[in-house]
């Protein structure tokens, strides 16, 4: 017979966990919650949950889901997962937006409407394997192969900076600009998308006339549309047209926004603008905002625009013709080496926001 000892064992404490790894993973947990949320919060916008909780006061669940027609009990979650992430405020039982959740929720003409970006995202996700298999093969991607998502995203992400500073501070930063456009000038956009900015401008400047260009069948359509929409066809038209080789002569300015480093050839797009402007033309030149170095680029709004260069803009660039790939976070030393071989003399940085560089190029 085998005597033990009788004596209550004691388990081996937990291993300590490095402060460094609480640390990350503490982070990880808020944003894994983000990506998490994305979902709901497209679903929110495309289900008119945001419009219906931002209108006539506070809300129970079954309020909310009455006064749009969806199931009360996903309703019942969805305010609570929105709740948790702060995006919208509970008390005893019901739900509302504050005027800031609301403008970035629930507005979509607010200058802080942040709905596309959500939806960009999204879009990212459904367009998973595709990027796996250009990973493995090097082949680009086309902004045509893309989620059906990303269109809409891009262009209401974009249109929410250009909403608050194209007019107000971009176009008066290029000199001579304003006073041109409100005379009557000739404006080609380049890469246009959905016409966010062509629409804006043409609203602001009825004395011009508007030229919008993109390379994407689908985006020229829905910016027909849209300069339908503003009641500004009269003065703006659009064209399925590569910036190398756009149509059309003696234009004052010539604007690209957030397109060039997207181009396969943006040094052959700087030769066609170049060559298409009129004498004391000028080619304004928005991109996101970006160092001329990594180090100088990684914070957060460097991290969005590596991300968005990673999966759209880098292969987008790798499918056309030349494919120089400049990338999202290209900075502005690395774009004047592409615009001033095309004959540009001078090329300055005129403006700066959260988000994007204002260049203005001239011969």
């Amino acid at each position: 017979m085998t005597m033990t000892d009788d004596k209550p064992t004691t388990a081996a404490p937990a291993p300590e966990i490095p402060e460094a790894l609480q640390a990350l993973l503490g982070r990880l947990v808020g944003e894994v919650g983000a990506v998490f949320t994305a979902p709901l919060v497209v679903m929110g916008e495309r289900l008119g949950l945001f419009r219906a909780l931002a209108a006539g006061g506070p809300k129970t669940s079954a309020e909310l889901a009455d006064a749009t027609g969806t199931f009360e009990r996903y309703v019942r979650e969805w305010l609570s997962a929105l709740a948790a992430a702060g995006y919208v405020n509970h008390e005893g039982g019901r739900f509302w937006l504050a005027p800031e959740q609301a403008m970035v929720f629930a507005d979509a003409d607010s200058p802080a409407f942040f709905l596309g970006a959500f939806e960009t995202a999204c879009s990212m996700f459904a367009d998973r394997e595709t990027m796996e298999d250009a990973f493995r093969s090097g082949r680009g991607v086309g902004w045509d192969e893309h989620d059906g998502m990303l269109y809409c995203g891009c262009a209401r992400f974009f249109r929410a900076g250009y909403l608050q500073h194209l007019t107000a501070d971009w176009l008066p930063a290029i000199d001579g600009a304003v006073a041109a456009l409100e005379r009557g000038a000739k404006v080609a956009d380049i890469g246009c998308g959905y016409g966010a900015s062509t629409v804006l401008m043409a609203q602001r400047f009825p004395n011009s006339r508007f030229h919008g260009f993109d390379y994407h069948e689908g985006s020229i359509l829905e910016a027909r549309r849209a300069a339908d929409e503003a009641g500004v066809s009269d003065r703006v038209t659009f064209e399925v047209a590569a910036a190398a080789d756009f149509p059309g002569q003696g234009y004052d300015l010539v604007t690209t926004f957030d397109a060039l480093h997207d181009m396969g050839d943006p040094e052959g797009a700087a030769r066609r603008v170049r060559s298409a402007l009129a004498p004391g033309g000028a080619w304004m030149i928005v991109e996101p905002l970006a160092g001329d170095s990594l180090e100088e680029n990684l914070n957060p709004v460097g991290r969005i625009y590596y991300v968005a260069s990673t999966l759209l803009c880098t292969p987008g660039s790798v499918a056309q013709k030349v494919g120089l790939a400049l990338g999202a976070q290209a900075g502005e030393r690395r774009l004047s080496q592409v615009v001033r071989p095309a004959g540009f003399r001078s090329f300055r940085r005129a403006a700066t926001t959260p988000f994007n560089i204002v260049l203005e190029a001239r011969p």
